[in-house]
């Protein structure tokens, strides 16, 4: 289903000039692809989809010619950082090896982990908010998975 999705969306970036996740959601719609905001949202990322200007000062989405991260990559930058986590009500703290905190973040956010709204980083530290209690526990679940 996601595959079909993607292939959708880039389909009508070709045929249409679509500027923004809600005119992009519209359209999934009408052919019968329905998804939410956050799904597109992922979906743009995995496919490495950017914003471009046109010349009348609209914008619309078009995909990079470069390939995108593979979850493989983010996932090993995840195994070579992490060091422990805890759960506190819908954060997830993260304990990371000195000076990796940020790396391993932008590994979170660019990996499909369910229910992540965002993550700050420091030094060895990661917050990880995500949508509810419940979210954090799945949260550490699937990362426990993924280690």
């Amino acid at each position: 289903m996601k595959d079909s999705r993607q292939k959708c969306i880039l389909e009508l970036i070709q045929k249409y000039e679509i500027g923004t996740q809600h005119e992009l959601e519209q359209r999934l719609d009408e052919v019968g692809c329905h998804a939410a905001q956050a799904t597109i949202s992922r979906d743009l990322k995995r496919l490495n989809l950017k914003k471009v200007t046109l010349p009348d000062g609209r914008q619309k989405y078009v995909q990079q010619a470069d390939e995108p991260a593979t979850d493989e990559k983010y996932i090993q930058v995840l195994k070579n950082g992490y060091l422990s986590m805890d759960q506190a009500m819908n954060l997830v703290v993260i304990r990371t090896v000195p000076g990796m905190a940020m790396a391993v973040a932008a590994a979170l956010d660019h990996l499909p982990l369910e229910g992540v709204v965002g993550c700050i980083a420091g030094d060895d530290t990661i917050m990880c908010a995500t949508k509810s209690v419940q979210n954090a526990a799945g949260l550490m679940k699937q990362m426990k998975e993924l280690l």
